[in-house]
């Protein structure tokens, strides 16, 4: 028996049958991945005690990014989605399950949770590109911004439970459940992929000389509203979304607290996220360059203010706000890119930006720790956030006569051979 889903406004994305069937099985492999995130900086702060081996935990994770993503990108332009996302699922469900079972069974070792960190890295390198982009082929262009807004509302749902359950568990069992908890999670989205049906898929025709990644460099380039997006994205990405370490290092080092409390630190900044992706699914006319800049020194204030936070009372209070803005810039500079870049080269365009999204880590996060170490948490949080807001003014002086001019062009125009001479 056949029904009809009628769904508009805020939750039109759901009109589409596989999107309605993703969508609960993304829900709790986020769960799962916030989860994990949480046990695998409890589990190294467990096995050195140091912030500085916490920013290269979380480096190794990120290095992926810099080889990878990219690559993801031009997979995602050329082969099936959801074959590929098939099987980046199972490599992220190894690395989870084998870390698990390493811990709960009293062998694991630091070097293990690099390695796995790099694996996870990879799993999530090769996977996000072709995640952002198979959103169009599941809701076809029009409902495309919708679908953004509802799966970073998705991803911070999962924040809402994920740091508190394993902040649970881990107090309770140890770090080993958390990872087998993410692992399992993976199963649940290989197996609605696998329920998808390809015929209702939004399908788009590639010409077949498209094949490079510089081909999306040059289309990025020649665009600046989604190369000053990503400008303002590897900024904030590199300095000011680094909520891992800092909470982690603020719970055990100024606050003194345990792993619930440290869990629930992620709780508290998801409140916000959860909201700000909420709200912005009704900012869609908003949704321009320049509201990407001013977003960017709103977060950057946040961040300030944060480090200044004297209790964790009030730390915990306030990180909802950081999130908020976090959250609704992040979203609007992730549908300009998306919604802007041709369809035909949409996949490698997204592999470059979560190149400037998450490229900056492995270089910001061992800065973070050693500074951490060397002039406290909380200047380092406010030293962040300074470096941010400074970055976005001087963009904003630099490219303000360029942010609101309309750009395009076309895809013959990018695969036209460049003169040698």
């Amino acid at each position: 028996m056949e029904f009809t889903v009628k769904v508009d406004g805020n939750w039109r994305s759901f009109r589409h049958r596989n999107y309605r069937i993703l969508f609960p099985a993304n829900t709790i492999s986020n769960i799962g991945s916030w989860a994990q995130r949480v046990a695998q900086d409890w589990l190294v702060l467990e096995l050195t005690h140091s912030g500085t081996y916490l920013g290269i935990v979380t480096a190794i994770q990120f290095t992926p990014v810099l080889f990878f993503s990219m690559h993801g990108g031009a997979l995602a332009d050329r082969f099936n989605k959801r074959k590929l996302l098939m099987g980046t699922n199972a490599l992220g469900a190894f690395s989870a399950l084998m870390l698990g079972a390493l811990v709960m069974s009293n062998h694991i070792a630091l070097w293990h949770v690099f390695v796995l960190a790099a694996v996870l890295g990879i799993s999530t390198a090769l996977d996000a590109p072709v995640r952002q982009a198979f959103a169009a082929e599941i809701v076809g262009h029009d409902d495309l911004p919708n679908a953004v807004s509802l799966n970073s509302a998705n991803f911070n749902a999962g924040r809402l439970v994920g740091p508190a359950l394993s902040g649970l568990l881990i107090a309770a069992f140890g770090t080993g459940p958390s990872f087998i908890v993410n692992g399992i999670s993976y199963l649940f989205a290989i197996g609605a992929l696998m329920a998808m049906n390809e015929k209702e898929f939004f399908h788009q025709d590639h010409p077949k000389s498209m094949t490079n990644v510089r081909e999306g460099m040059r289309y990025a380039l020649a665009r600046p509203d989604i190369y000053v997006v990503m400008l303002i994205v590897f900024f904030m990405g590199t300095f000011g979304l680094n909520f891992q370490i800092f909470n982690a290092l603020m719970a055990t080092k100024e606050f003194g607290k345990g792993p619930a409390s440290y869990g629930l630190l992620g709780t508290f900044i998801a409140i916000g996220s959860f909201s700000g992706a909420i709200a912005s699914a009704r900012l869609e006319r908003f949704r321009k360059t320049r509201f990407v800049i001013l977003g960017s020194g709103a977060f950057s204030i946040t961040i300030i203010v944060l480090s200044l936070m004297p209790t964790y009372t009030s730390y915990a209070i306030f990180l909802p706000f950081c999130g908020v803005t976090a959250l609704t810039t992040m979203i609007t500079a992730n549908s300009i890119v998306q919604v802007n870049s041709d369809q035909a080269i949409r996949g490698r365009v997204m592999g470059i930006y979560l190149l400037i999204f998450m490229g900056g880590t492995p270089v910001g996060s061992p800065l973070i720790g050693i500074m951490a170490e060397v002039i406290g948490i909380r200047s380092t949080i406010a030293a962040c956030g300074t470096i941010s807001l400074f970055a976005t003014a001087f963009i904003w002086l630099k490219y303000k006569d360029k942010v609101g001019v309309p750009a395009d062009i076309s895809i013959e125009a990018v695969l036209k051979p460049t003169n040698s001479n």
